[in-house]
Parts: C-alpha cells; sequence; structure tokens
C-alpha cells in the first residue's frame, strides 16, 4: 500500500467520514481552506489510480467509495512512521511522548490497563 500525500490523506478523511459520495460532498466536509474543485478532483482521481477508492459513474459525474478501510491505512501507515522514527520500537514512540509531556502519567496509566486487560482475555 502506498503512503499518501498530505492532500491525498486529507481527501482519504473526508471520503472514510462521509463513506463515499461526490467530488461537491467532500469539498463541503473539508475544513478550513478548501482546495479548488478541480483540484479535489484531481486528488481523489489519484486515489482512484493508487486503488484507495472506486469509481462509479452516474450521468455525467462520479460517486466514489473508499475500497480501503481507515483503520487498514491506519496500521500500515504508524508501521511505517514506527520503523522510521523509533527503530521498530513502540516503547521508544511511548517514551517520546512521555519525555515531551504528550502523555500524562495517568494516559499512561490508561494504556497499562489496556494492556493488562488484553493479556487476560
Amino acid at each position: 500500500m502506498e503512503k499518501l500525500t498530505q492532500q491525498e490523506e486529507d481527501a482519504m478523511q473526508v471520503i472514510w467520514e462521509t463513506g463515499g459520495g461526490f467530488i461537491k460532498d467532500f469539498l463541503e466536509k473539508l475544513p478550513e481552506a478548501k482546495p479548488p474543485y478541480t483540484t479535489l478532483a484531481s486528488t481523489v482521481k489519484n486515489l482512484e489510480k493508487k486503488e484507495f477508492v472506486q469509481a462509479e459513474r452516474l450521468g455525467n459525474t462520479y460517486r466514489y467509495t473508499p475500497l480501503i478501510k481507515a483503520e487498514e491505512y491506519k496500521k500500515k501507515f504508524m508501521k511505517g512512521f514506527v520503523g522510521d522514527y523509533f527503530q521498530n520500537s513502540y516503547k521508544e514512540l511511548v517514551a517520546f511522548f512521555v519525555k515531551e509531556k504528550q502523555l500524562s502519567p495517568e494516559e499512561l496509566k490508561e494504556i497499562m490497563d489496556m494492556i493488562e486487560n488484553q493479556k487476560s482475555e
């Protein structure tokens, strides 16, 4: 699975959120600085080429639906991210957030509880 550009990720986030739709639907849902319609249409066309979305022709327009689940992409992205920046160590990732004070002791305890509960299942 290919890594998406930021513009493609933004578009995919909206496509996942809506479950699919038309370019105008996605444009309405994009936050802040919205790209021109044609720019978004090109981005979605690239997503179709990369097989992230499927296009269905309806009259003279297309309806797009996601082919890849958000969770599937997130897993793949996180594996690459942890590999690239934290030597494939999730421990290093957590340690980074603790050191940067982005993760509180309470949140760390919640993570520990999740791990413990998962072990007992």
